[in-house]
């Protein structure tokens, strides 16, 4: 007869990200208001929602762009204030740093540094950053374009290349970084519509052949039910509801999250 009093209790997953009682105000705007927000490590999640529901503002906090007024933040265990810290984000540049290094961002307007090669738009941050050496930097730069399918552009310019060949760039970039969370805010809102499915694509294989992180602020939809483990609904600096695609998509509960979904049309 097997005795199984000696196995350990499993442990609970530590979540990557943790948002704890978080308000954000701009000016007498509350956009996030005591918010409470956590993602397991490789989760994929999608945050849906109307335009100034608080999305993008929870990337952009994340990624240090934006100081909090009240609550803690914490990414892959590291909380965003330190003891002494100093500034808006009561943290020194070193921890912040440090913070940064985990996270890497994915923004609509691709961002590309417009007098740098492809290939060394790719590299500049891990050599600057990171301290690579330029060799590796080169090599790691080469297998990601190849990865988005831009191994032949490595020589071009960011005016030379379309919206959504800028973007698979920008991709390539923030993952040469090897940050731990990867963040795409509306990464297909600045592209004519035939260009999405190729940046969609790319995401796409990103979400199901790697162990990444994924936060993903968008309005596609089909994308998010396709691509996410979860999908939080947004409304006014707060989730309204969340959970399996399936559930969210096929048999929303809240009478919000119907209203915001029938004005896609499938």
């Amino acid at each position: 007869m097997n005795d199984f009093s000696a196995v350990p209790a499993t442990e609970p997953i530590r979540p990557i990200i943790r948002f704890d009682n978080v308000t954000k105000k701009f000016g007498d705007l509350t956009v996030l208001d005591h918010f409470d927000f956590s993602v397991t490590p490789g989760e994929k999640v999608s945050l849906i929602g109307p335009s100034g529901s608080g999305k993008s503002t929870v990337l952009r906090i994340l990624m240090t762009l934006e100081p909090v007024q009240e609550g803690n933040i914490e990414i892959d265990g590291l909380n965003y204030h330190e003891q002494g810290g100093h500034g808006p984000f009561r943290a020194s540049q070193k921890h912040l740093h440090e913070i940064r290094s985990r996270v890497g961002m994915v923004f609509q307007s691709f961002n590309l540094f417009p007098h740098m090669s492809v290939l060394r738009n790719v590299i500049e941050a891990p050599v600057a950053v990171l301290g690579l050496p330029r060799k590796e930097a080169v090599e790691r730069a080469l297998d990601l374009l190849d990865m988005v399918g831009l191994a032949g552009k490595r020589d071009s310019f960011p005016a030379q290349l379309s919206g959504g060949q800028q973007q698979r760039v920008a991709i390539a970039r923030a993952l040469a970084m090897r940050p731990r969370v990867l963040l795409f805010d509306e990464p297909t809102s600045a592209l004519d519509p035939e260009l999405v499915g190729e940046v969609l694509g790319v995401i796409g294989a990103l979400a199901h052949e790697h162990d990444l992180t994924m936060l993903l602020v968008t309005h596609e939809m089909r994308f998010a039910r396709d691509v996410s483990d979860r999908v939080c609904f947004f409304d006014k600096g707060r989730i309204v509801e969340q959970g399996p695609p399936s559930e969210i998509f096929s048999q929303p509960q809240e009478q919000r999250t119907q209203e915001f979904l029938r004005s896609f049309v499938d």
